[in-house]
């Protein structure tokens, strides 16, 4: 038994990854693959529609906001967002909690005038920022919900009187949420939704008034609501796994039956590491990701030793981000509580091997 650890891309449901590999030989019984068929078929667009339905579902989204899959991943939302929300002569906030947050700020301001009002830097972005003032003159507020890398979270959301905007990409579905709370997210599916390749956004519609002068078609959010996310050609088999797991997520309860397991998971791991004396955790306690799990050895002498062990037992992609070094659990909404008890077993034979 292999058990998949790796941050992105990232575990899948096996009974996903099993009726995506029948429709890569035969899709909808068409004696076509779902690799070659033609995105405007009935049968592809009957897929686009469910897949719409239940990700409102799947997180309660009312009239107020639509829902659209793109491609280009995330890392092009750090560009879409300040061009469709950014108006001239006005600012945006940002807080830096990491390496994406980083990276769209550093995009954003390609496009506008953005302010950093918080940071977790000074400490290697081992907390999140809380208590800091938003001044009302902002266009909007951008959040990073959950750090992959460093293994932070927001466990609430800031309270603001600006328009909220979150890269969920590594949570997403993971946790009911507020949609109300937020004019955009914005989410990879390469994490908790689905394979590399697809991109959620979900964005309130009044928000969508106005968009910069340098705002190409392609990047402009209202046309690719007007074609119902086909103003050009949809990255068709990502969005269709998608929604196998979108259904496979309904099936068992959706997200408030998944938090309920991943806090298990979450709980169990770090239980372990708060007991193990050869580990620690870095994290803020009270800012501790259910997703990404990051570590340490006290004796990093050990590391090699101590992924071997973990090899031997089937547990793949634990080691750190090569910036944060240490060793990295991910613990996405696919990955079962066997697979997080087989890693504690491991931690706590390794522990009586070299404590």
């Amino acid at each position: 038994m292999k058990y998949n650890f790796y941050a992105g891309p990232a575990i899948l449901p096996r009974e996903v990854i099993e009726e995506a590999s029948q429709a890569v030989l035969n899709f909808s019984n068409m004696g076509l693959s779902i690799l070659e068929i033609s995105h405007r078929s009935k049968e592809f667009v009957s897929v686009m529609e469910e897949a719409y339905d239940l990700v409102q579902q799947l997180l309660n989204i009312g009239n107020d906001h639509t829902v659209l899959f793109l491609g280009g991943g995330a890392s092009t939302q750090f560009s879409m967002v300040p061009l469709n929300l950014l108006h001239a002569g006005r600012k945006a906030a940002y807080v830096d909690t990491g390496t994406w947050s980083s990276k769209a700020i550093r995009d954003g301001r390609t496009y506008g005038d953005i302010d950093i009002i918080a940071s977790s830097k000074d400490k290697n972005y081992a907390y999140i920022p809380k208590g800091y003032p938003i001044d009302s003159s902002y266009q909007y507020l951008h959040i990073t919900s959950n750090n992959t890398i460093y293994g932070t979270q927001y466990k609430a959301f800031p309270e603001t009187n600006v328009p909220l905007v979150c890269d969920m990409s590594s949570d997403i579905f993971s946790r009911p949420i507020d949609i109300n709370k937020f004019d955009l997210i914005y989410a990879g599916a390469q994490k908790n939704m689905g394979p590399a390749g697809a991109t959620l956004v979900i964005v309130r519609k009044s928000a969508l008034t106005k968009s910069s002068d340098l705002l190409g078609a392609t990047l402009d959010y209202n046309n690719h609501i007007k074609g119902k996310s086909m103003y050009n050609t949809p990255p068709v088999f990502p969005v269709f796994v998608s929604m196998l797991n979108l259904r496979w997520l309904k099936k068992n309860g959706g997200v408030e039956a998944i938090q309920a397991i991943n806090t298990q998971k979450s709980n169990l791991l770090y239980g372990e590491l708060d007991r193990n004396g050869l580990f620690y955790s870095h994290v803020a306690h009270e800012d501790r990701s259910d997703m990404n799990v990051s570590f340490h050895l006290h004796n990093p002498e050990l590391t090699d030793a101590f992924l071997e062990m973990c090899k031997s037992a089937g547990i793949l992609g634990v080691a750190g981000h090569r910036s944060v070094g240490g060793f990295r659990a991910s613990i996405y909404n696919a990955m079962p509580l066997e697979g997080v008890r087989v890693l504690t077993e491991v931690m706590q034979a390794f522990e009586a091997s070299h404590g």
